[in-house]
């Protein structure tokens, strides 16, 4: 089955380094574009960064621009997402999401880790 996993979550305290990864499954990886997404409580979903099929080319929100580094490993079919200086306005469930050439409306989300960024 077609399917997104994410891992890394959990309390984090204000400073410091995160990285969340997802792994990918029933699809092809390498030929899809992976995008992070995050939801913080009583907001909308805020899209974060993207990478293309290769990992040659990456965009990213501007608010946390400097901030964000996104990778893959077509290999090990993962997409890794490392966010510097965790604040607490960070709090929110982050999600990967993967779209692919003729998916159309049919992306496949992970169900999303939740980060809590809290002293």
């Amino acid at each position: 089955q077609v399917s997104l996993l994410e891992s890394g979550g959990g309390l984090v305290r204000p400073g410091g380094s995160l990285t969340l990864s997802c792994t990918a499954s029933g699809f092809t990886f390498s030929r899809v574009w992976m995008f992070w997404v995050r939801q913080a409580p009583g907001k909308g979903l805020e899209w974060l960064s993207s990478i293309d099929s290769s990992g040659s080319v990456t965009h990213y929100a501007a608010s946390l621009k400097g901030r964000l580094t996104i990778s893959r490993d077509n290999a090990k079919n993962l997409v890794h997402l490392t966010l510097n200086s965790p604040k607490v306005e960070d709090t929110a469930v982050y999600y990967c999401v993967a779209d692919g050439p003729g998916w159309g409306a049919y992306a496949v989300w992970g169900q999303g880790t939740q980060v809590t960024v809290s002293q």
